[in-house]
C-alpha cells in the first residue's frame, strides 16, 4: 500500500507540474504573455488566473498599441491593472487546445504637457475590454487524454496557431483621451514557439520559446471628436527558462515592437521600434496553486517620441482537473 502511495505521489508532482506551468495566465498587460503558458498539459486542465500589475511610462497600458502622445514632449502615466479570467483545455482534431476569457479593471491617470502647456490631465477607473483567447497545436505531440499521455509529455519542438480578439464593450469616455476601453475592435495572431533544450525532466527543465504575433486594429471613430486609424503591430517575444528546483524556474525575457503608427484626424505618429527586457520567476505553492513575479522595462527609451514603460506583475493561478483531483483522493485514502 506504502508502494502504491508513494507511485501515486510521484505522479501527482508530475502532472502537478506540467498543470500549473501551462496554466499561468492568458495574457500579461493585454500585450504580454508569460513564459511556459503554452505548454501542454492535459485535456480537460480548468484555470482560474488572478493577476495584479502596477504600471507606470507615457503610455495606455490597456491599448496594446501604445501609443505615445502625438507632440508632448513631456508624458506620464500610472496605472493599477487587476485581471481575472477563465481557460480550459480541450483536444481539437487529436490535437491540443485551449479557450480562455480574460476580463482587465483598474484604474488609470495621465497627464502630458508641451512647452509647459498641459495638454491632458486625466483618469479614468473600471472595467477594460474582455479578451477571447483560441490556441491550437499544430506541431508538437497529441493531445494528452490520459496519466500516461502526461507522464510521456515533452515539447520538443511544438508550434501553435493564436487567435485573441479584444470586445469593445469596456468604459469609455469620448471626452479624453486616457481610457480603460478602447472604444474600437482590436486582437491578434500568432504562432507560439516551444523548443525543448536537454531532458524533459523535473528540476532540470530548459526551453527557448518564441511568439511572433501582429496585432490588428479597428478604427476608434469618437477619440476626442476625432478618428484614430492604427497600423498593423508586429510583436516577437522571446523568453529562456531553466528549473531551479522541481517546484521553482526563472525566466529572461526579451520582446520587440515594431509598427503600430497611429494616426489622429489625418496627422500621423510614429512607427514603434521598442524594445523591452525583464525577468519571470514562477513557483509551485501545492498541488493546485502557482505563484510568479516578473518585471520588463523599455530599453531605448531615451527620446520623448520613445515608448518608455516599467511593469510588475504577480500572478496568482488555480489549475484543476476532475482526473488529478481522483489521483489525490486516492494518495489520501
Amino acid at each position: 500500500m506504502n508502494r502504491n502511495r508513494m507511485a501515486v505521489a510521484r505522479l501527482w508532482l508530475t502532472v502537478a507540474a506540467i498543470l500549473t506551468f501551462a496554466a499561468l495566465c492568458p495574457q500579461q498587460a493585454l500585450a504580454q504573455v508569460p513564459a511556459r503558458f503554452y505548454l501542454k498539459p492535459l485535456a480537460g486542465v480548468s484555470a482560474i488566473p488572478l493577476i495584479f500589475e502596477s504600471i507606470s511610462g507615457n503610455t495606455n497600458p490597456f491599448d496594446p498599441s501604445h501609443r505615445v502622445t502625438l507632440g508632448a514632449d513631456f508624458a506620464e502615466v500610472d496605472a493599477t491593472m487587476a485581471l481575472a479570467g477563465y481557460a480550459l483545455t480541450f483536444p481539437l482534431f487529436e490535437r491540443s487546445a485551449m479557450a480562455a476569457v480574460l476580463v482587465p479593471m483598474g484604474r488609470i491617470s495621465g497627464e502630458a504637457s508641451k512647452g509647459g502647456t498641459t495638454l491632458f490631465k486625466e483618469s479614468a477607473s473600471g472595467f477594460g475590454d474582455p479578451m477571447l483567447e483560441f490556441t491550437l497545436n499544430l506541431i508538437g505531440p497529441p493531445a494528452q487524454m490520459n496519466i500516461p499521455d502526461a507522464l510521456a509529455y515533452e515539447p520538443g519542438f511544438s508550434l501553435d496557431l493564436l487567435v485573441d480578439l479584444m470586445l469593445p464593450i469596456g468604459e469609455y469616455d469620448n471626452d479624453q483621451q486616457i481610457n480603460i476601453g478602447q472604444n474600437r475592435w482590436y486582437g491578434r495572431l500568432g504562432m507560439p514557439i516551444i523548443w525543448q533544450l536537454g531532458p524533459w525532466v523535473p528540476g532540470r527543465r530548459t526551453t527557448l520559446e518564441l511568439l511572433p504575433v501582429v496585432w490588428l486594429f479597428g478604427d476608434n471613430d469618437d477619440f476626442v471628436g476625432q478618428t484614430m486609424e492604427t497600423d498593423p503591430l508586429f510583436q516577437v517575444d522571446a523568453h529562456l527558462t531553466r528549473d531551479f528546483t522541481q517546484t521553482a524556474w526563472g525566466s529572461l525575457d526579451l520582446s520587440w515592437y515594431y509598427g503600430g503608427k497611429a494616426t489622429i484626424a489625418g496627422i500621423e505618429g510614429d512607427k514603434r521600434n521598442d524594445i523591452m527586457a525583464g525577468i519571470t520567476l514562477g513557483y509551485q505553492v501545492n498541488d493546485n496553486l502557482n505563484l510568479t513575479f516578473g518585471y520588463k522595462s523599455t530599453l531605448n527609451d531615451d527620446g520623448p517620441d520613445d515608448v518608455r514603460q516599467d511593469l510588475f506583475m504577480v500572478t496568482l493561478t488555480y489549475g484543476w482537473h476532475p482526473m488529478v483531483e481522483g489521483m489525490r483522493r486516492l494518495k489520501s485514502e
